[in-house]
């Protein structure tokens, strides 16, 4: 069963502009089912998964693209980069749109290529697991919480209870426990033990897969915080430089994100440790070993997967329409935080996440603490950083989209 992908437009609208098409992100979350959807019947396939055919690319990489001509799909393409300087001569060459589509679930290897070898001919796009859009059939679009986006949304989309987002929370987004009758347990053991065997071993020489999965355990029980990495590393019993390498790999598999502190000359007292969310909250919940989605719901940690789920959410609904998420978060050294801010256009958009159904007033008393921003006159020639403040959003567990003021909005976290 194909689920109609959110960024199918954006992949063939890239394909028209460049010679090559890119699909990097995780493993399974339906690179190549996309592309093959898409495909126009004379255009080839190819996946250096098979034996034969990464040595043929590795060894002989002109006669691989004798074999192997455009318009191609070439599958994990990170197994092979000997062919990108090959790949860049026929693009060169041909001038065509499109020649060749590729896939690399690891981008931390396939980007150092591609930036390398193909410069300027090839158009990216990172695709994460299935929106909740996605799984719904219903339309995508980048969140920005303003009330005209809001207004038209609200009539467009599936409402979800607190027991079904937790459902969806616990099952996780790959396109695979929701196309097949799947044990959600057995898939993600299967699904890590791919990863650590055929990509942590394989392709960032790290030697010890067990320890690595450990520190992949450990990072899971931090998602929705600051990264403190002298603690991860004592957790994990590994040194801190040890830890900062590995998270950059978890970081480059799409597996989760850092989100950056916002901060300017005018902010002099916010954070600069970036928060973690892990992207697929039901591959957190498998390393954390939960069990159901009801002991998820009522357990210790069902705020930061809540507030995970909506990051991600957010995130993917920027990648899905091509653009890269403008996403920060403040927190100052008096303790305010907000979870997420979203710049757009020279506004910021406050945004805080509560696994409530009504949050209550205070759950927006953060958003004062942008005020400065807003009065750029005091500060002289630091008048050119003024940054406009648009509305705020709690993303919650409301039952409806309701005004908290004039300013903000209590979001349904099914309305994303």
């Amino acid at each position: 069963m194909y689920i109609k992908r959110a960024a199918e437009n954006v992949v063939l609208q890239i394909s028209k502009q460049f010679g090559v098409l890119l699909i990097t992100g995780p493993r399974q979350v339906g690179k190549t089912t996309l592309l093959q959807k898409l495909a126009e019947k004379e255009r080839g396939y190819v996946t250096l998964d098979d034996p034969d055919a990464r040595m043929l690319a590795k060894n002989d990489p002109a006669l691989f693209m004798q074999r192997y001509t455009p318009p191609i799909i070439i599958d994990e393409i990170q197994y092979a980069p000997e062919i990108f300087p090959y790949i860049k001569m026929s693009v060169d060459a041909s001038k065509n749109k499109g020649d060749f589509w590729l896939t690399g679930s690891q981008v931390f290897q396939t980007m150092k290529n591609v930036s390398e070898s193909l410069a300027g001919r090839v158009g990216i796009i990172e695709l994460l697991g299935l929106s909740n859009s996605e799984i719904n059939g219903t339309i995508s679009e980048k969140f920005i919480p303003t009330p005209q986006r809001l207004m038209a949304r609200i009539g467009t989309v599936k409402r979800m209870d607190l027991m079904q987002t937790y459902h969806r929370i616990f099952k996780g987004s790959m396109p695979a426990v929701y196309a097949d009758d799947l044990d959600i347990e057995t898939y993600y053991k299967s699904y890590v033990n791919t990863y650590l065997q055929r990509d942590i071993r394989d392709l960032t020489q790290v030697g010890d897969e067990m320890a690595f999965f450990n520190f992949m355990t450990v990072v899971a029980a931090r998602t929705a915080k600051p990264i403190i990495y002298d603690e991860i590393a004592r957790d994990a019993g590994i040194s801190p430089p040890t830890a900062k390498k590995w998270l950059s790999i978890l970081v480059s598999s799409s597996i989760v994100a850092l989100v950056q502190p916002f901060h300017n000359n005018i902010l002099k007292r916010v954070t600069k440790m970036p928060l973690l969310h892990f992207l697929d909250t039901g591959l957190c919940a498998y390393l954390l070993k939960w069990s159901s989605s009801e002991t998820l719901e009522r357990g210790a940690m069902s705020g930061a997967f809540f507030e995970s789920y909506v990051f991600s959410e957010i995130y993917k609904s920027w990648l899905n329409a091509g653009k890269t998420p403008p996403v920060y978060y403040y927190r100052d050294k008096d303790q305010k935080e907000i979870d997420l801010l979203i710049l757009h256009d020279g506004t910021l958009y406050p945004i805080e996440s509560k696994k409530s159904a009504s949050p209550g007033k205070d759950s927006v008393k953060q958003f004062k603490v942008l005020s400065s921003l807003t009065e750029p006159e005091k500060f002289g020639e630091l008048a050119q950083l003024k940054i406009n403040i648009g509305n705020g959003a709690v993303l919650c567990m409301s039952s409806d989209l309701l005004p908290i003021d004039q300013k903000n909005w209590y979001i349904p976290a099914w309305m994303i």
